[in-house]
């Protein structure tokens, strides 16, 4: 098993381990950083991937994001088994239904939005009595709109609204915390749902929202390509100016009110033991039993 090697130096901390060697200059994190390097990665490099092992009463983690949720073998119920507090379904609409899949060619009839998702999650909401799980813990679910976010933003509406009680509900400037809170991504009908005072939904913004400060009514949410902004994979130095733009978006992010995630990040320990420690709200997974082993051992629990 391998283990991390840390060393103290005027201007920052160096780290070595896992493959790769990284600087953190000092931040407010850094408390958090140096207790999470006397953590082992080994359950994260030895799990195999596949379906996740249920746990009894999993522990909600609430900075785990299933990515492309819906491409696992049991949708949804993978990460609760698990216990993420984020998921993520893409979404068409064929002939007034809402299909779940990551392009058209992958449609398929019994595969909607409702099946998958909706009612599941409301079903669950109601057997634990007003939460996702038997510990309370916020819960969010990303719908990708693929395409036609105008046609489909009506349709998705009236949807949410079967299952109103459980949203997160926006009217006008008011947000009333429900056991979940719904965001919208990809093809956002932004103007839609910013005149839309009465509503279940947020938007997950661009990372342009910070520079606009959107409302964070709007858009409590903010995500971003890591590959745009960062050259780092996980292998060397993670290189100072790009650390200190890490920070600076972090540190913008919740000064505004929002969390922040990262897409198209390299799904492995290294990266997760960068974003998790430095702060980045939502840690990026297709791999969901590793990365809760990870979360566990880095004695996460959703905190």
């Amino acid at each position: 098993m391998r283990q991390a090697r840390v060393g103290i130096a005027l201007g920052g901390l160096d780290v070595a381990g896992w493959g790769m060697t990284f600087r953190f200059l000092h931040r407010p994190s850094i408390v958090a950083l140096t207790v999470g390097l006397a953590v082992t990665l080994r359950a994260a490099e030895s799990t195999p991937a596949g379906a996740a092992i249920p746990l009894a009463n999993p522990v909600p983690l609430t900075r785990a994001h299933a990515h492309n949720d819906y491409e696992h073998r049991r949708p949804l119920l993978d990460a609760l088994d698990c216990g993420f507090c984020s998921v993520e379904a893409d979404i068409f609409l064929v002939d007034g239904e809402l299909l779940v899949a990551h392009s058209r060619l992958g449609l398929k009839n019994e595969r909607t939005l409702d099946r998958l998702y909706l009612e599941p999650l409301a079903e669950r909401v109601k057997a634990h009595g007003g939460s996702v799980y038997a510990r309370p813990a916020p819960f969010t679910l990303l719908i990708d709109i693929k395409e036609n976010g105008t046609g489909i933003y009506p349709v998705l509406k009236e949807k949410l609204h079967r299952f109103a009680p459980i949203w997160t509900h926006y009217t006008g400037t008011n947000v009333t915390a429900g056991a979940i809170t719904v965001v919208l991504s990809g093809d956002r009908p932004v103007e839609l749902v910013k005149a839309d005072g009465d509503r279940d939904c947020a938007l997950d913004g661009p990372i342009e929202a910070l520079d606009q400060n959107w409302p964070v009514t709007l858009a409590p949410l903010v995500s971003e390509s890591w590959e745009s902004l960062f050259a780092w994979r996980g292998q060397g130095m993670f290189p100072a100016d790009q650390q200190e733009r890490l920070h600076a978006l972090i540190r913008r992010s919740h000064q505004q009110g929002r969390r922040l995630r990262f897409w198209a990040i390299p799904d492995r320990p290294e990266l997760w033991n960068v974003v998790y420690w430095s702060g980045v709200d939502l840690v990026n997974t297709d791999r969901l039993p590793q990365l809760r082993d990870f979360l566990l051992q880095a004695d996460a629990g959703g905190k």
